[in-house]
């Protein structure tokens, strides 16, 4: 993973040059951490096996969480345990078949300031900027996409207090591509049919 300068924004890359990590990894096996306490066993964290395209569950739409109660919880800590052991900077929960209106992100230089949106939703946007983005569920490809400069989204925190935040540059590229996730589009719906089509075919053909 490599630092550099685009467009006046500080992006985080991965190789081949020039493209923003925003997920990348083959798929994880579930595993876990457990401990005990009273002779009863408590699961600390969890990597959670991630979905690649063409997996038709991607195209679920994901649905709003009613309440944030200790399963939801639960869920976001395990999300934030895959993103950082992928690595990637962006994690929806669509992507590890959880069909719930979640995202987790960190793009912080030091990956030390994990956020959570439950429930996301773009109130405003403006301008445009583009930058080639890369999915921890499309391994491998990198591709320039055009998304907004700017937005301001709306959300639930990790509690479930409601917040309202303003960004751009990464964020607000990485933001749009989670929520894309949560309503069953990826990066390559973007892209011209025969380009999706090639991604499709070498990745089908590459599946263990």
């Amino acid at each position: 993973m490599k630092v550099s300068k685009k467009r006046g924004v500080q992006i985080r890359q991965a190789e081949p040059k020039g493209s923003i990590l925003l997920e990348e990894i083959q798929p994880f096996a579930w595993s876990a951490t457990f401990t005990h306490l009273n002779d009863t066993p408590i699961i600390l964290m969890a990597i959670l096996n991630i979905l690649t395209f063409p997996d038709k569950r991607l195209r679920t739409v994901a649905q709003p969480v009613e309440q944030v109660d200790d399963n939801i919880k639960t869920l976001i800590e395990d999300m934030l345990e895959t993103m950082y052991a992928a690595p990637g900077i962006g994690l929806a929960a669509t992507q590890v078949n959880v069909h719930k209106r979640i995202l987790v992100l960190d793009v912080s230089e030091d990956h030390n300031e994990p956020m959570v949106f439950i429930n996301p939703t773009i109130k405003a946007h403006e301008g445009e900027q583009a930058y080639e983005e890369g999915c921890l569920s499309v391994p491998g490809y990198y591709e320039s996409i055009d998304r907004f400069q700017s937005i301001t989204v709306s959300a639930l925190d990790r509690e479930g207090e409601p917040f309202e935040l303003q960004c751009d540059g990464l964020m607000s590229v990485c933001i749009q591509h989670e929520i894309d996730h949560l309503e069953g589009k990826l990066f390559v719906d973007y892209l011209s049919n025969l380009k999706k089509q090639r991604i499709k075919k070498k990745l089908l053909k590459a599946a263990p």
